[in-house]
């Protein structure tokens, strides 16, 4: 089912938020020696679920929340439950960098599908591209160096 309004958008953000910080706190259970990095972006997704859900409420009507506003198939943006398990920890970090990945072009879409009906909307979204962008980067460099040989 695609998603078309910004409330169904909002709402899989906000899962998205949820499973990513999810993943992080698993991955810093079993990677203790980078525990501060990764609760960090936990923490940081936590704190995303309020931005994206404050600029919503800030300037969602009913007007608005009736069109259809968005055309977006959460199964392009999914993550895995199970992804950061029985796995090398080089492979984690590949996998937390698809995750971000995902997430940066699930904000990327739909700040692009919003950008003609809502203003603060897209503005965050975009906002959590570039940090997604940023995270990656954050991530190769972590994954080079616990892992130099690659």
């Amino acid at each position: 089912m695609k998603l078309n309004t910004t409330s169904q958008v909002i709402s899989l953000a906000r899962k998205l938020e949820e499973d990513g910080a999810g993943h992080y706190e698993s991955l810093a259970r079993l990677h203790p020696e980078d525990s501060d990095i990764l609760l960090s972006f936990a923490r940081e997704n936590k704190k995303n679920i309020t931005r994206v859900e404050r600029a919503y409420y800030s300037v969602i009507t009913d007007a608005l929340e009736g069109g259809f506003t968005f055309d977006i198939d959460p199964e392009a943006y999914a993550i895995k439950p199970d992804a950061f398990q029985n796995t090398a920890y080089s492979n984690n970090l590949n996998t937390a960098i698809e995750m971000e990945g995902k997430t940066a072009r699930f904000y990327a879409v739909a700040a692009e599908q919003s950008k003609s009906l809502l203003a603060d909307i897209p503005r965050v979204f975009l906002a959590m591209a570039g940090l997604r962008d940023d995270r990656r980067q954050k991530l190769a460099d972590l994954r080079d160096i616990r892992n130099p040989a690659k």
